[in-house]
């Protein structure tokens, strides 16, 4: 796989040996930078669903009493609480068909809900803008039918969020470590070039060639080897990406969360390649100006 760009070269810097390895070094970091920017997406979208699910809704339970009929009775009394509370919009009480299928993951199929002792579910949204004081809904409750409690999804919610922002920070920092390791591998491969056409550089000054000149070759360069990288870590990481989302695709969607990218994700994934090398080639210009006013 070849670039070439448009402009007259005079320094032999496709025969340097010391920058073969920056392409392949520039493929790691694409590949990286992939798997990171494709996790932070994804984690993002997660956060949102689970936040828009969740937000604004509790669960009450009730403890499983001796008999069909004390329960039918527990569950009449929690209801007439719960029908009179001003901040709750709708509840909804789990039947055994429901309460069935969000166990199967975890138990395989159930014969017998009644061989079980389970709690009663009911399902219960607040009004929007509204507060409810969870706490004294539960004494409330818990005080008509001993043993009743009430789950507020959005404690462990919050958790989870502050989970996946520290995940998503490990990979802002792995992102900012792929710019940093790319910003340093050009300018030692640059100055390394420098160092070794100096006497070239030296010729081409005294026949007029400005600092310009000589960096707009280098940068040219730059840009050639991190498109070449770029592109092969995109070829890696992207079939990567689609591997581990049918394997996701293949697991129960109550463990894992759906691993689907929009199209202006994949732009943006797609892009990587033309950062990097675009920092690679700035990079360079950077350095041979500096270098050179230096030197000269």
């Amino acid at each position: 796989m070849k670039f070439r760009f448009s402009g007259r070269s005079d320094l032999p810097l496709d025969g340097d040996a010391h920058s073969r390895f920056l392409p392949w070094l520039i493929a790691f970091m694409v590949f990286l930078a992939v798997l990171a920017l494709t996790g932070m997406l994804i984690l993002k979208q997660v956060t949102a669903r689970w936040d828009k699910g969740v937000s604004g809704t509790l669960s009450v339970q009730i403890s499983p009493a001796e008999d069909q009929v004390d329960d039918d009775i527990h569950m009449g009394e929690v209801l007439k609480v719960l029908a009179t509370t001003a901040e709750i919009e709708r509840y909804e009480v789990i039947n055994d068909a429901r309460t069935k299928a969000l166990l199967k993951p975890w138990l395989g199929d159930i014969v017998d809900m009644a061989e079980l002792p389970l709690p009663q579910l009911i399902d219960i949204e607040i009004k929007p803008g509204r507060h409810l004081d969870v706490k004294a809904l539960e004494d409330r409750l818990a005080g008509i039918v001993p043993g009743t409690s009430v789950d507020d999804h959005q404690v462990w919610l919050e958790r989870l969020v502050s989970l996946v922002h520290t995940v998503q920070g490990v990979a802002m920092l792995i992102l900012l470590f792929i710019a940093v390791a790319t910003i340093g591998t050009v300018i030692f491969t640059t100055r390394t070039g420098l160092a070794i056409h100096r006497e070239a550089i030296e010729v081409l000054h005294l026949i007029g060639a400005q600092d310009t000149y000589i960096a707009g070759q280098f940068s040219r360069r730059a840009l050639a080897l991190g498109l070449k990288g770029g592109v092969f870590g995109l070829m890696l990481g992207v079939p990567t990406i689609l591997g581990v989302g049918y394997l996701a695709q293949n697991m129960d969607g109550f463990l894992l969360p759906s691993m689907q990218l929009h199209l202006q994700h994949w732009i943006g994934v797609a892009l990587l390649p033309l950062l990097v090398a675009s920092i690679a080639m700035i990079t360079a210009r950077t350095t041979v100006m500096r270098t050179l006013a230096r030197m000269l």
